[in-house]
């Protein structure tokens, strides 16, 4: 039974933090502590209650014994692991972030990574990884940090920079949608049962949220060859990987494939994200130019009033988990932070796609960068491998916002705000704004958040100019 500490920053997450613990009870052979800290403490306390709750399932095979600390230093002193999965402001914030580029026109699907949200809640952000990293470094140095947190690729640029021995990558689920996207297609025209996503092979390169596959195979298939005619019969009414097709007609984190189908048939290979996640990375005037426009690219854009009652649900069902009233069932998910950390523990070898610095693995992109690629988990290492090159189109596509993701960083780290700017300004989903525009949005997303930005940034004089 292998003993071992895992601290787990943001330990009262509504709902990462259970799937985890629940992947966690399923997984032969651990056990040890999870160290829960998290600036809501009373969420924290809940979750451990759940955690108590799930060590007395007959059906769990590792138990973990459960401390909620007041202090990150407590949480992270002789951790193996860490877990970063935090919410970066209030909901506030977001809705500032995702609603207030709408007075400008510019609409949001996620408003969490690229575009207007995402530069303001990286500003929110990245100090808050430094300090992290500061902590990691002096409490825990030789911990394995997984971080789940958005905007994937700055969070983990930060931890790198900050601390360059760190052992950090990125763990984002998106690509296991196109796979699954993949095996809906091989189903439907091969006329055979849907394989599992994990029986099939992609080379994925790119950065979080904007990854492409190049290759992807099923035993001697050839699944991208079979994309166009997937396409031609269900592009115009879009056909959702899960369990009900038109689900994105009823949910907002649900779409039809119609923008990941149409960028196929443009570049020749495919994204490797949802559809929501994929239109921020592109001009405005492609698939958010009205609302209109996005009913009929099969997508929905999350408000954050959608995203305040989904949480508010998640509040309750944490509740009712820990005071018993609802029995919380072990189920595995499809998340793969569990068995990356037992191949990091040397039980098996694992290749799976995640986000780390790009020392070559792709070509295309500069060195340094954060890239998503397929990598090899083994004992204590972890070892990306090298994908291969995409067409000059699509790769020129992920650069610019390669190249926007790394000249925001830079502003940020040095807290200049000019910079900054720069880099706002220059994202596919603004460049339509006159100058005078973007300026004034910048400057309106700073004022509505600036309660979380004065202590890391000179902003009365920026916003008087």
């Amino acid at each position: 039974m292998e003993n071992i500490k895992i601290a787990y920053i943001g330990g009262g997450s509504k709902n990462w933090a259970r799937v985890f613990m629940n992947d966690l009870a399923l997984s032969d052979g651990l056990s040890g502590e999870i160290g829960l800290y998290d600036i809501d403490l009373e969420s924290a306390y809940r979750n451990q209650k759940i955690g108590q709750i799930i060590n007395s399932k007959p059906e769990t095979r590792s138990k973990f014994d459960y401390k909620v600390y007041e202090e990150l230093k407590d949480a992270l002193k002789g951790a193996d692991f860490v877990i970063i999965s935090i919410l970066p402001g209030t909901f506030n914030e977001m809705y500032s972030d995702v609603h207030e580029p709408e007075k400008y026109g510019i609409l949001q699907s996620v408003g969490d990574t690229v575009g207007p949200g995402g530069v303001l809640r990286a500003m929110r952000t990245v100090p808050i990884y430094e300090e992290f990293a500061k902590k990691i470094e002096k409490c825990c140095p030789s911990a394995w940090v997984i971080n789940l947190t958005n905007p994937m690729s700055i969070c983990t640029k930060t931890l790198y920079d900050v601390f360059s021995n760190i052992k950090a990558f990125g763990c984002c689920h998106e690509v296991f949608h196109a796979q699954d996207f993949l095996c809906l297609v091989a189903s439907d025209i091969l006329g055979i049962p849907r394989p599992n996503r994990k029986e099939i092979y992609t080379d994925a390169s790119g950065i979080n949220h904007f990854t492409w596959i190049k290759e992807a195979y099923y035993k001697e298939y050839d699944l991208l060859a079979l994309i166009p005619e997937f396409a031609k019969k269900y592009y115009e009414e879009g056909y959702y990987e899960g369990e009900d097709r038109f689900a994105f007609k009823t949910n907002t984190f649900a779409y039809g494939n119609k923008v990941k189908m149409d960028l196929f048939l443009k570049y020749g290979e495919l994204a490797a994200a949802g559809d929501r996640h994929l239109v921020e990375f592109v001009n405005n005037k492609w698939y958010l130019g009205s609302k209109k426009e996005v009913i009929d690219w099969k997508f929905q854009l999350t408000t954050v009033d959608q995203r305040i009652e989904k949480q508010k649900e998640q509040i309750e069902e944490s509740i009712a988990y820990a005071n018993g009233s609802k029995e919380f069932e072990l189920v595995n998910s499809n998340e793969e932070v569990v068995d990356i950390m037992k191949a990091l523990m040397g039980e098996k070898i694992l290749v799976t796609n995640v986000n780390y610095p790009n020392i070559g693995q792709v070509k295309y992109l500069p060195k340094s960068s954060i890239v998503e690629t397929n990598c090899v988990f083994s004992s204590n290492s972890i070892k990306p491998i090298i994908s291969k090159d995409l067409n000059p189109k699509t790769a020129e596509l992920i650069a610019r916002n390669c190249i926007h993701i790394d000249l925001l960083y830079d502003g940020i780290k040095a807290r200049d705000l000019d910079t900054i700017y720069s880099a706002f300004a220059m994202h596919p989903l603004v460049e339509n704004l006159s100058k005078d525009d973007c300026k004034k949005l910048f400057k309106s997303m700073v004022r509505n958040t600036r309660s979380y930005l004065d202590n890391y940034y000179e902003l009365d004089k920026f916003l008087e100019d």
